[in-house]
């Protein structure tokens, strides 16, 4: 049997306030009935008292109390002032209570029924009472003659009914009322009903606390980092991921409800992120990461946002690095199997020809320059890794025309560089710095670059500095290519910043990322008076001192 679906909290709303605008009425109409009949009883009092003294006062009273028969003068007079004032009683009686009118006329000359001691003092009082008429609000008053002398007693009184009657019609005005406010008060929990229906989509709390526990579950689960930002570009929402990635932890107050500006982003990032139209998979970098970012528009009534996707692309771009210096790795080894077997095929001519000591000659004179630049590699650089990434980028610039010249005064010995600083950030380092010092010089060379043909002559160069000295390690690539302007070296290091068109810029953009990492400085300058012309890229990273240099 399946359970019924339990009601929304918008209509649980509604019914507790439609609840609680019915008791706030009724109560309401309870004091309001309570306080009509406590007024209506003392509008009652008043008035039987103004009545009762009225009549006291009036001389014909006075002249016919003296008469001879009193009651034949006093009850067409008390009758008239009875109907004329809407009470229900006017009984003027003797002081013995001897009664002189009464509404019933068989009743005239009977003892009036009730307290009269007080009114025989001189006092006018009221009180309830029933007498022969019912229950009735009474007031009795003593009539006095010049002297003073109390001659006779005058009560007037108002039924209980009479005032049940007055009271009823001032509570069907009430109730009137109190169901018009009931009305509307409904018509606007009702109205507020739909609206927080239509905001809530039908659910209930349970379903509601159940997608918010989703929510918060799923927000902190996934691995991308994803942020929510309002059309102020105010940080509404932010998981771990996100800030984790944008190392954002350490914000004083965290950062929800700060502005994109306020966050210590990198400035390409900020403006991405405060971009109007949507942005696809971009690469940004952080101080210690490379983001590939991602930002879509929202509109939901009348509010507006932006929602962001980060994902963390480090790992990867570093392998693909690796992956890349493997390449030319291999490249180099297929370059140099080229050529070695174009000069073997030279070495066998040559003997078919007969020519056996130019043979010998030509095979041991491309031996020693091949070895010439191994040895000077080799000998100077001893840190393995950094070596093999030499030669390589040596064979790819000698296929491409340039040639690659390791400084004489290069020298890193073996375990000279410590554990802390990774191999990967220097293959990062100084493979990008080369490969672009070797695409300056061979753009130069053929007219293509942004000064044409006319920044240098002669072979392409490419000079590398490798040094471990004086508690630091200097990496130096200079090239033979047309240099850089003022305004490109200040925004050389920029992601997307480049003088080889659209879609490059992030070589030089992870170079200096692994500087900063790694507590280095990277600065870009002049090139020297052996390759004039270019420009020079200049790394120093600090190494610990208790390492010999």
């Amino acid at each position: 049997m399946r359970m019924p679906r339990p009601r929304s909290l918008a209509g649980q709303l509604f019914a507790v306030q439609a609840a609680l605008v019915a008791l706030a009425v009724a109560g309401c109409a309870v004091f309001a009935y309570a306080a009509d009949r406590a007024q209506a009883e003392d509008a009652a009092r008043h008035e039987v008292t103004a009545s009762a003294e009225a009549i006291a006062d009036s001389p014909f009273v006075l002249e016919a109390v003296r008469s001879p028969d009193p009651s034949a003068l006093l009850q067409p007079y008390a009758e008239e002032v009875r109907r004329d004032t809407g009470i229900t009683f006017v009984t003027i009686m003797d002081t013995d209570g001897t009664r002189w009118t009464h509404p019933d006329p068989a009743r005239i000359g009977g003892t009036f029924i009730g307290h009269t001691g007080p009114a025989l003092a001189g006092e006018t009082f009221t009180e309830t009472y029933t007498g022969t008429l019912g229950p009735s609000v009474r007031a009795v008053v003593p009539v006095h003659r010049a002297d003073g002398e109390i001659v006779a007693l005058v009560s007037t009184g108002l039924g209980v009914d009479a005032i049940g009657d007055r009271l009823a019609r001032q509570v069907a005005g009430l109730l009137v009322v109190a169901f018009a406010a009931l009305a509307l008060g409904g018509v606007g929990s009702y109205a507020l009903q739909r609206r927080l229906r239509r905001h809530t989509r039908g659910m209930n709390a349970v379903e509601l606390s159940q997608m918010l526990d989703y929510h918060e579950a799923t927000l902190h689960a996934v691995r991308e980092g994803l942020l929510l930002l309002d059309d102020r570009h105010r940080v509404a929402l932010i998981n771990d991921a996100a800030r984790e990635l944008l190392a954002l932890a350490a914000v004083p107050g965290g950062p929800v409800g700060r502005g994109i500006g306020g966050l210590g982003l990198p400035e390409p990032l900020t403006e991405t992120l405060r971009a109007d139209g949507p942005r696809v998979d971009e690469v940004h970098l952080t101080a210690e990461r490379i983001l590939v970012v991602s930002t879509s528009p929202v509109a939901t009534g009348s509010r507006r946002g932006t929602v962001v996707t980060l994902r963390d692309h480090t790992d990867l771009r570093a392998l693909a690095g690796e992956l890349d210096s493997a390449r030319g790795f291999a490249e180099a080894l297929r370059s140099q199997a080229h050529e070695a077997a174009n000069r073997l095929h030279a070495v066998v001519s040559l003997i078919e020809l007969g020519r056996a000591e130019e043979a010998v000659e030509f095979a041991t004179a491309e031996l020693e320059l091949a070895q010439a630049l191994t040895d000077r590699v080799v000998g100077s650089v001893s840190e393995p890794v950094l070596a093999a990434l030499l030669l390589g980028k040596a064979a790819q610039a000698a296929e491409r025309g340039v040639e690659l010249v390791l400084d004489p005064d290069s020298s890193i010995d073996d375990g000279v560089l410590p554990p802390s600083l990774p191999t990967r950030d220097l293959v990062t380092i100084l493979g990008n710095l080369i490969d672009n010092a070797v695409d300056a010089a061979v753009e130069a060379a053929l007219g293509d670059g942004p000064a044409g043909a006319a920044a240098g002559s002669g072979t392409p160069l490419v000079t590398v500095v490798a040094r471990a000295a004086d508690g630091e390690l200097l990496l130096a690539v200079s090239d033979t290519g047309a240099g850089l302007s003022p305004e490109a070296a200040a925004a050389a290091f920029r992601r997307g910043v480049s003088t080889k068109g659209e879609g490059r810029g992030l070589g030089l953009a992870l170079v200096n990322q692994a500087v900063c990492r790694n507590g280095g400085t990277i600065g870009v300058d002049a090139a020297s008076a052996q390759t004039p012309g270019g420009a020079r890229f200049t790394v120093r990273l600090p190494l610990p001192a208790e390492v010999p240099a």
